[in-house]
This record gives C-alpha cells, sequence and structure tokens, in this order.
C-alpha cells in the first residue's frame, strides 16, 4: 500500500489557487479548491474573455489551470474534454474559508464529494451566492466543527479556526499512519482573532509534524505597512475628525471585520455607515454568529444603513433594505453625516455625489500587485477628477515575511513546504528544512525525514 503522500495541484509559485491533495493508502482528500491570481490566467482569459460556461472544466484543462485529475470533476463540467469522467476518486474535499481563490472553483466538482466547511463558511458562501454571481454547485455539505477530529479512513483531520481578513477562516492538523501534516490556509496574526491563530500553532508544534504547508503571501519583497486593526482604526478616526464633510471608503465587502472597524468610527464621529445592498444582505446572514450588539446590521443596529443606487431593477434579495435606504440626494444634502462604503465598480456615484474637493477618500484594500495595474490607474483617475484626498490604510489578511519565518521555528515541522506565494525562495533562504515543491509533484512524507 501507498504511503501517505501531499500532492501540490495549485498554489505553487502563485497567490491563491491552492488545491491540495493528501493521500494514504487508498484514501485521498483534497484541501481548497479555487483559481489563482497567477498571471497565467491572464494570458488567456481576461475582462469579458472568460471560460465557456457549457464545457469550463475543459476550457482550464486546455491552458493547465485546474489540475488534470480523473475522479474529481462533475460530468456537466468536462462536457466533452478529453478527460473522461470517471466516479469520485477523492473522498472529501475541505475548505479552509470561504474567498474565491480556495473555494471557486467547487461548482466544477462531482456533486458525489462530501465537501467539509465550517458552519459560518457556509453560511457566507450561500450569501455570496444569492447576491453574486459566484456558484459553488450542489454538493454534499458537512459541517465540521473547532477542533473536532473529522475520519476519513485512514485519515483524521483536525479543523483550527484561525484570523484571517474574512471570518471563519480554517487551517488543519491532518493526521496520517506515518505522522502528522500541517495546513495553515490563510492566516494572520495582528487582527481581533489572534488567539485563534495562535492556539492553532501552539497545537501544531504539538503534533511534531512531519510536514509544514504555511501560506507566504507576504515573503519576498513586501512594501507593504503591517498596520493592525487597532491601527487602521486610529487613522480613520483621525481622518474623519478633521473634516466634517462626507467621507468614502473602499473596502472588500466580505472583510467583516473592516467593516466593523469603519462602522464603529463611524458612530464615534457621529455619522452613518452607509453600505450596499449586497453587504447588508451579508452582514444580515452572519450576524447570529457575532455576540456584539455593535455589529453593524442596517435596520437592526444603530448607525449603518443602506445606500441605494439608482437601478432599473431590484433583486429579491436587495429589496428587504430598501424601504428605509438614501440615495445620492440625500447624501449630498448632509454629507457630513455619513461615511459611505464605495465599491470600484460604483464610482459612477461621483457624478451624483458631487463630494467636496479634498474628501477623504480611505482605501482600505491591498496595494496593487503591480505599479501599471489597471484598476488603480483608473481608481486614481476618478479620485484625481473629484479633487478627492486618498489614504492607505490597510491591516493585511497575512502574516509579514518575519512572522512567517519565526512560525515556521515555533512549528518545528521537519520539512516546510512554501505555497500560496510568489516567493517560495525567501523561506529557503531563512530557515532550514524547507522544500520548493513543483506543480503537479508528489511528495510521500515518509521520504522528507531528515531532508
Amino acid at each position: 500500500m501507498r504511503s501517505p503522500a501531499i500532492s501540490f495541484l495549485g498554489g505553487v509559485r502563485e497567490i491563491g489557487g491552492n488545491k491540495i491533495l493528501i493521500e494514504d493508502g487508498p484514501d485521498r482528500i483534497l484541501f481548497d479548491f479555487g483559481p489563482s491570481f497567477s498571471p497565467r490566467f491572464e494570458e488567456y482569459y481576461v475582462d469579458y474573455l472568460r471560460p465557456r460556461s457549457t464545457s469550463p472544466a475543459k476550457d482550464l484543462l486546455e491552458f493547465g489551470l485546474v489540475p488534470r485529475v480523473e475522479g474529481l470533476y462533475a460530468r456537466e463540467a468536462l462536457a466533452d474534454a478529453d478527460l473522461a469522467y470517471l466516479p469520485p476518486t477523492v473522498h472529501g474535499i475541505f475548505v479552509s474559508h470561504a474567498h474565491a481563490d480556495h473555494a471557486g472553483y467547487l461548482d466544477l466538482v462531482d456533486p458525489e464529494i462530501p465537501v467539509y466547511v465550517g458552519a459560518g463558511t457556509r453560511e457566507m458562501m450561500s450569501a455570496i451566492e444569492t447576491s453574486t454571481a459566484m456558484r459553488y454547485g450542489p454538493h454534499d455539505y458537512r459541517i465540521f466543527r473547532d477542533r473536532i477530529p473529522i475520519r476519513i479512513g485512514r485519515l483524521e483531520v483536525v479543523p483550527f479556526p484561525v484570523d484571517h481578513s474574512i471570518p471563519f477562516a480554517y487551517g488543519f492538523v491532518i493526521r496520517t499512519s506515518e505522522g502528522s501534516i500541517v495546513y495553515t490556509g490563510d492566516f494572520r496574526h495582528h487582527g481581533p482573532r489572534a488567539h485563534d491563530t495562535h492556539e492553532f500553532f501552539r497545537a501544531a508544534a504539538e503534533e511534531r509534524p512531519r510536514a509544514l504547508l504555511i501560506e507566504g503571501t507576504r515573503a519576498g519583497p513586501d512594501a507593504r505597512r503591517n498596520f493592525s486593526e487597532d491601527g487602521v482604526r486610529a487613522e480613520v478616526d483621525r481622518l474623519l475628525a478633521r473634516r466634517a464633510s462626507l467621507a468614502l471608503a473602499c473596502t472588500y465587502p466580505r472583510d467583516i471585520d473592516r467593516l466593523v472597524t469603519l462602522y464603529r468610527a463611524a458612530r464615534a464621529s457621529d455619522r452613518s455607515l452607509l453600505v450596499s445592498p449586497r453587504t447588508a444582505h451579508l452582514l444580515a446572514t452572519i450576524a447570529p454568529r457575532f455576540a456584539s450588539e455593535e455589529f453593524p446590521v442596517p435596520g437592526t443596529s444603530e448607525g449603518p444603513r443602506v445606500y441605494a443606487r439608482k437601478k432599473k431593477r431590484y433583486f429579491n434579495w436587495e429589496k428587504p433594505f430598501l424601504d428605509h435606504a438614501i440615495d445620492s440626494e440625500d447624501v449630498r444634502k448632509d454629507g457630513g453625516r455619513y461615511l459611505l462604503a464605495l465599491d470600484l465598480l460604483h464610482f459612477p456615484e461621483l457624478i451624483d455625489l458631487r463630494p467636496p474637493h479634498g474628501v477623504p477618500f480611505i482605501h482600505s484594500m491591498s496595494e496593487p500587485f503591480t505599479e501599471d495595474d489597471v484598476d488603480d490607474r483608473v481608481m486614481h483617475n476618478w479620485l484625481d477628477h473629484f479633487g478627492l484626498s486618498f489614504h492607505q490604510l490597510h491591516a493585511s489578511g497575512h502574516a509579514s515575511g518575519p512572522e512567517l519565518f519565526d512560525i515556521v521555528r515555533s512549528v518545528g515541522a521537519e520539512t516546510v513546504y512554501p505555497i500560496h506565494t510568489e516567493h517560495p525562495e525567501a523561506f529557503r533562504a531563512e530557515l532550514p528544512g524547507v522544500a520548493l515543491a513543483e506543480l503537479g509533484g508528489r511528495y510521500p512524507i515518509d521520504a522528507s525525514r531528515g531532508r
């Protein structure tokens, strides 16, 4: 019988796209299954040039953008692809969190394969499917509980909550017949749930793992300021105190920690946080999982409200949030009462809002990947046209390079595999026992000893 092994089907020398297959004898489980942020995708698909909905797996397989694995894909996804449909040979998929680069290709997967998720992640996925074009597909969803082992044949998986820029994120300890493997998912330890991250790595060290699969998004060159969530809050407070006029913010709609930060800062400056119906829908869906009365849900919490854009048609999920919504005319009349969370796609609202010159625009998202990032240039064209004052204030969802290296040392794994990074060699320059995995490579963990 084959010894336990790790196969890297994605997430190698790229940000996102994690697809980690772990097998022990006949038992095979996959960790995460989403698209990467690799430039390779944009070599073939960009803007409105996308894989065909009638044969998505075929079109992605053509360019090696998803792994050629038999017994993984749904019959409908393969259509007339040159990879034949086979009944499932993968016995479960574990989703670390609801970001698209970890879960966005689940719709391609055979619905007979169980998908294991945390309860909060499942609720977020449901809200995302309702309010966006994202589809995860019909699956046998199985809800796991924090730190409670799940047995799949010879493999045992223990999920641990971690701090990340989306709630309900997990890392995993995987126990095999030859020892333990630790897979971190995405994490940080400078956010509101830092304690969870610390507890996960303490438990990981106690396992004396054979292998550590660690995300390294910020390894290598990284000019970003290492803001904490409290640091973002302090800077937003300062900006809101400087002017009594309208203030604008742009953040990831699923970064719940940031929305809470903006909400609390708005309240402290006697403002209402304005969010889109889509954000309101997500907040309302997951609110029962947050005990604090300060969690922002329009209609049930004091302060947040819904900003309604003019549209020809509203979806059913939007309608419950429109009864007391406000529009551009309301904001223009009394902008000093509001902090408006405005997505880049909704920038045309600025034409109706006519914000005063010098209004702060708080960009509470990651800096662009490159200096010539198209979205970044377009955003600044709009800001310059309306004379808005740009402020970069973001607490990353990922640990910094030095923090990553300290974690590796504390866990003490025999072999370290950096993934979810464009610079895995940064780990080798700092640490012993680092193996640079190859895409598609299969690595028996009994061969890891003594590397």
